[in-house]
C-alpha cells in the first residue's frame, strides 16, 4: 500500500513537473518574440515624441496638430535624397524666423493680395527669367560668368508621385546670405536692389535696365499652393545650397547632394491635397501659354507623348501568327507563299516618351521693330494669339514714347464677334492683352479701348508700367488714360491709311460700330468722322465718305443733304428729293437705324451743316430773289385753300398748310418741324424694346402740309375751295390728298380703316355707284330636315314605289292573259 502510494505521488509529481517546464519553455519562446517589437518600440520613441490620447493626435484627427505637421514634413523627399537622409539635414540645419512684419504680410499675401491661385506659377517663372536676364547681362562684362554653363532656360517638372512641382532655371543663383536676404525679407527678391545698383551706372549700362524686373513678393505666392517650398540654389561664388519654408520659419542648410546645378535655382513646391490639379501637364501647359508665352527665354515642360515604333516580332510570336494563319478558313489556292528570308516580321507598337517640350515656341515680335517684321509673321503670330483661323484685315505695329512707354500691335480681325450688338449693355471680354516686359498681367481692363473698338485684337506690353505688388491692376488710373488715348489714335490711324479695297471690307463688317464713336467719343469725333461711309445719289452702288461729298458740292452750296429711311430704294422715290436732285445736289442716303442718332451728335462736318431735306427749313442757296419772289406769290395765291386745310379740313391732322418748294410731281408732302423726329425716326423708336420716355410726345406731334401749286389735283382743290368752301367732296378730297402724304413721306396711318372707307367710297363716285347702295344680302341656305321628318318621307316614298310596280305587274298579267285567249 505504501509503495503504490508512493508511486501515485511520484506520478503526480511528474506531472506536475512537466506542467511546469512546459509553461517556462511557453514563456522563453514569448520573452524571445516580444523583444524585437519592444527594440522597434524605443526606436520610435527615439524619432516620435509620444502621442497624447487626444484626436487632434492621431493621423485621423485635426491636420493641423503638431504631430501631423511633422509627420507630413519627414515625408519631404528630394531628387537624390531619401527621406531619412532629408530628415537629417534638417534636424541639423539652423532655424531661423522671417522678419517680423512676415507673418502678417504673409497671411496678406495669401488670402488677400491675389485673386487667382494659378498666379503663382506666373510668378516664379518671372522670378526665373529675372535670374536668367541677370547673368546674361552679367555675362557682357565678366566672360567667365556662363563658364558653368551657357543654357539659359526654365524647366518645369511635375513629380505626382511626391506631390511635387518643380520649377529649375540657370539664372545666376543665389548664395548662402542671399538665400536668408532675399527669402527671408518681404519684397527683398534682389531684383529691385540690382536695378538701383544699374541705375547709379553710366548710359551705357542704363542701356540694358529693361531686362530687370522690378517685383519683390512674387516667391511668396507659392504658398497660395504649398504647404512647404524647398528652394535650392547655386551662385558662382558660392555652394550649392538648400533653403525649406513651411510659411513660419525657414532652414538654410549645405546640400549634400554636392552641386548639382552647377548654376541656378529650383524652387520645390510640395503643393497642398486641393492643388495637385496644378501637377497635371496640361494645366501647367495652359498656364505658361497663358502668362509666359512671350518670354526671351525658352520654357520647358517634362511631358510625354505617345510614337508609333516598328518592332521585329520574336520567333515565338512569328510561329503563333503563322499558326493563327494556317488554321483560318482561307482555301487553301488563295494562301500566298512569301518566303520568310526577303520579308522580315515586324509590327507597329505604341511607345510612351518622356522628354522635355518647348512651351513657348511664339516670339514677342513687338518687341522688333515693325520694318524688320514680313507679313506672315504678323499672320501667323495673329492666328497662335488670338485662335483665329483667318488672317487679320489689317494691323498696326507701333511703340508710343512718353509716360508711360509701351510697345503695341493692334489687329483687324475679319469678322465681328458674332455677339457684339446684343451684348453692348453688358460687360465685353477685352480683347487687349496687357503685358509687363513680356509677362502677361491680364486682359480685364474695360479702360484699355473704348466699346466701339472693342473688337479689335492686340497687345500692349511696356518696361515700366506701375503696377500693385500682386501685379495685377494698374496702380495709377492716369496712366489708363494716357494708354487708351493713344491706343485710340493708333487704331484710327490704321483704318485711315488702309486702301479704298481693303477699307471696303473693314466698313462692310465693322463700320456700324464706329458710327457708334460719334456718340460715345466726341475727343475723337472728327478723326472718326473722316472714316464713315454712306450711299448717295451720286452713285448707285458705292459708298462715300463725307470728305468726297464735299469735295463735289456745287459752288455756294452750304448743306449737306440728307434724308433717311427704310432701304436706298424707298428713298429715290421718296417726294423730299425730288426737286433737291433736280436741280443737281448729291443727297446722302441715311438707310441704318443708327445714321440719324449720328448727325444729332455731329450737326456739322467741316463747317457744312447737315440739312435734312424732310424737315422745314429747306433752302437752295442758288436762288435768287425771283425765286423767292414767286414762292411768295404762290403763297398769297394759294391763301384760301391752306387756310380753308388749316381751320376746316385738316384742322385736327396738322399743323399748318402751306405752299412747297420742294415738289416736282407729288401733290403733296408732310413735312415736320427741325426739331421734331423726321418718319425714319418714328418707326426707328416704335422698333424699341423699351418705349423712351416722351416719345409719345415726339410721335403726335402735328406736322406741316406742303402744296405743290402745280399739280393738277391741288389745283382743282383750290377753284373748289374758292366756289365752294362748304364743299363735302372738297373735303373729302382734302382727306385722301392728306392720307396719300402720309403714306408717301414714311409715316404711318393712325386710322387705317377710317382711310379704307373713304377709298370705297372714292372707287363708287369713280364707278358711277350710289354711295348708298349697300352689298347684295347673301342667298339664304334651304333648312335642313330633322331626323325623324328625313325618316318618314323615306317610308311613305318606299309605299308609293311598291303600289306603282304592283299596279305595272297587274296591267301586264291581264294582257297576257287576254291576249293568250285570243290567240287561242
Amino acid at each position: 500500500l505504501l509503495l503504490h502510494s508512493s508511486k501515485k505521488t511520484y506520478r503526480k509529481y511528474m506531472r506536475s513537473t512537466r506542467s511546469w517546464l512546459l509553461s517556462c519553455v511557453v514563456l522563453c519562446l514569448l520573452a524571445l518574440t516580444l523583444t524585437p517589437i519592444r527594440a522597434k518600440s524605443e526606436e520610435e520613441d527615439d524619432d516620435f515624441s509620444v502621442l497624447e490620447d487626444d484626436m487632434g493626435s492621431f493621423r485621423e484627427g485635426g491636420r493641423t496638430d503638431d504631430n501631423v505637421i511633422k509627420r507630413e514634413e519627414e515625408a519631404i523627399k528630394l531628387d537624390g535624397l531619401s527621406v531619412s537622409e532629408m530628415k537629417q539635414l534638417r534636424d541639423s540645419a539652423e532655424k531661423k524666423v522671417f522678419a517680423a512684419e512676415v507673418n502678417r504680410m504673409m497671411k496678406i499675401i495669401i488670402n488677400s493680395l491675389y485673386r487667382n491661385k494659378e498666379i503663382f506659377l506666373r510668378e516664379l517663372i518671372s522670378n526665373g527669367s529675372d535670374a536668367l536676364d541677370k547673368i546674361r547681362f552679367k555675362s557682357l562684362t565678366d566672360a567667365s560668368a556662363l563658364e558653368s554653363g551657357e543654357d539659359l532656360s526654365i524647366r518645369i517638372k511635375a513629380d505626382k508621385e511626391n506631390g511635387a512641382l518643380h520649377i529649375t532655371d540657370t539664372g545666376i543663383g543665389m548664395t548662402r546670405d542671399e538665400l536668408e536676404k532675399n527669402l527671408g525679407t518681404i519684397a527683398k527678391s534682389g531684383t529691385t536692389e540690382f536695378f538701383e545698383k544699374l541705375q547709379n551706372q553710366d548710359n551705357d549700362a542704363q542701356v540694358n535696365q529693361d531686362l530687370i524686373g522690378q517685383f519683390g513678393v512674387g516667391f511668396y505666392s507659392s504658398f497660395l499652393v504649398a504647404d512647404t517650398v524647398v528652394v535650392t540654389s547655386k551662385h558662382n561664388d558660392d555652394d550649392q545650397y538648400i533653403w525649406e519654408s513651411d510659411g513660419s520659419e525657414f532652414k538654410i542648410m549645405l546640400d549634400p547632394r554636392g552641386n548639382t546645378l552647377q548654376r541656378g535655382t529650383t524652387v520645390s513646391l510640395f503643393l497642398k491635397d486641393e492643388a495637385k490639379n496644378f501637377l497635371e501637364e496640361s494645366s501647367i501647359q495652359k498656364l505658361v501659354r497663358k502668362y509666359s508665352q512671350f518670354l526671351n527665354f525658352p520654357i520647358y515642360l517634362w511631358n510625354s507623348r505617345i510614337e508609333q515604333e516598328e518592332q521585329e516580332i520574336s520567333d515565338v510570336e512569328g510561329d503563333t501568327e503563322v499558326n493563327s494563319a494556317v488554321n483560318s478558313e482561307a482555301p487553301e489556292d488563295d494562301v500566298e507563299v512569301v518566303d520568310e528570308e526577303d520579308t522580315p516580321k515586324t509590327k507597329m507598337v505604341e511607345k510612351t516618351v518622356w522628354d522635355w517640350e518647348l512651351m513657348n515656341d511664339t516670339k514677342p515680335i513687338w518687341r522688333r521693330k515693325a520694318k524688320e517684321v514680313e507679313d506672315s509673321e504678323y499672320n501667323d503670330f495673329f492666328k497662335v494669339f488670338t485662335k483665329e483661323t483667318e488672317d487679320p484685315l489689317a494691323k498696326i505695329h507701333f511703340t508710343a514714347e512718353g509716360e508711360p512707354t509701351f510697345r503695341s500691335i493692334l489687329f483687324v480681325p475679319d469678322k465681328l464677334p458674332p455677339t457684339f450688338y446684343s451684348d453692348m449693355n453688358k460687360a465685353m471680354d477685352n480683347r487687349i492683352k496687357l503685358y509687363v516686359r513680356r509677362i502677361f498681367i491680364t486682359d480685364d481692363m474695360d479702360d484699355l479701348m473704348p466699346r466701339y473698338l472693342s473688337w479689335l485684337w492686340g497687345v500692349v506690353d511696356s518696361d515700366d508700367l506701375p503696377l500693385n505688388v500682386s501685379r495685377e491692376t494698374l496702380q495709377q488710373h492716369k496712366l489708363l488714360k494716357v494708354i487708351k488715348k493713344k491706343l485710340v489714335r493708333k487704331a484710327l490711324e490704321m483704318l485711315k491709311k488702309l486702301s479704298v479695297e481693303d477699307f471696303d471690307k473693314v466698313w462692310k463688317e465693322f463700320g456700324n460700330t464706329l458710327k457708334f464713336g460719334i456718340l460715345e467719343d466726341s475727343g475723337n469725333k472728327t478723326r472718326i468722322a473722316k472714316l464713315l461711309r454712306f450711299f448717295s445719289s451720286n452713285h448707285e452702288e458705292d459708298l462715300t465718305s463725307l470728305e468726297d461729298y464735299i469735295e463735289r458740292m456745287r459752288p455756294k452750296q452750304e448743306h449737306i443733304y440728307y434724308v433717311a429711311g427704310k432701304d436706298r430704294e424707298e428713298l429715290e422715290k421718296s417726294p423730299f428729293v425730288e426737286r433737291v436732285l433736280k436741280k443737281g445736289y448729291e443727297v446722302v442716303y441715311f438707310v441704318d437705324a443708327i445714321d440719324e442718332y449720328v448727325v444729332q451728335s455731329m450737326p456739322e462736318y467741316e463747317g457744312k451743316k447737315f440739312q435734312d431735306v424732310a424737315k422745314e427749313g429747306l433752302t437752295f442757296s442758288d436762288e435768287g430773289s425771283a425765286a423767292k419772289q414767286r414762292l411768295e406769290s404762290q403763297q398769297e395765291e394759294y391763301k384760301p385753300l391752306t387756310d380753308w386745310l388749316k381751320d376746316t379740313a385738316l384742322t385736327d391732322v396738322i399743323e399748318k398748310a402751306t405752299v412747297s418748294n420742294r415738289l416736282i410731281d407729288s401733290p403733296c408732302a408732310l413735312v415736320a418741324a427741325q426739331w421734331a423726329w423726321s418718319a425714319n425716326m418714328e418707326r426707328v423708336a416704335a422698333a424699341q424694346a423699351y418705349k423712351q420716355p416722351g416719345a409719345d410726345v415726339y410721335r403726335n406731334q402735328k406736322k406741316t402740309l406742303e402744296l405743290n401749286p402745280r399739280h393738277p389735283v391741288i389745283i382743282e382743290l383750290l377753284h373748289r375751295v374758292e366756289s365752294d368752301s362748304a364743299d363735302h367732296q372738297a373735303e373729302e378730297l382734302a382727306r385722301i390728298l392728306y392720307d396719300t402724304a402720309v403714306l408717301r413721306s414714311g409715316y404711318s396711318l393712325v386710322d387705317s380703316s377710317d382711310f379704307a372707307t373713304r377709298i370705297d367710297r372714292m372707287l363708287r363716285s369713280n364707278l358711277n355707284i350710289d354711295p348708298d347702295a349697300l352689298v347684295e344680302p347673301e342667298p339664304e341656305p334651304e333648312p335642313k330636315l330633322e331626323d325623324s321628318e328625313v325618316e318618314s318621307e323615306g317610308e311613305e316614298s318606299s309605299d308609293q314605289e311598291d303600289g306603282i310596280g304592283a299596279g305595272s305587274d297587274g296591267e301586264l298579267n291581264e294582257g297576257m292573259a287576254s291576249h293568250t285567249h285570243e290567240d287561242l
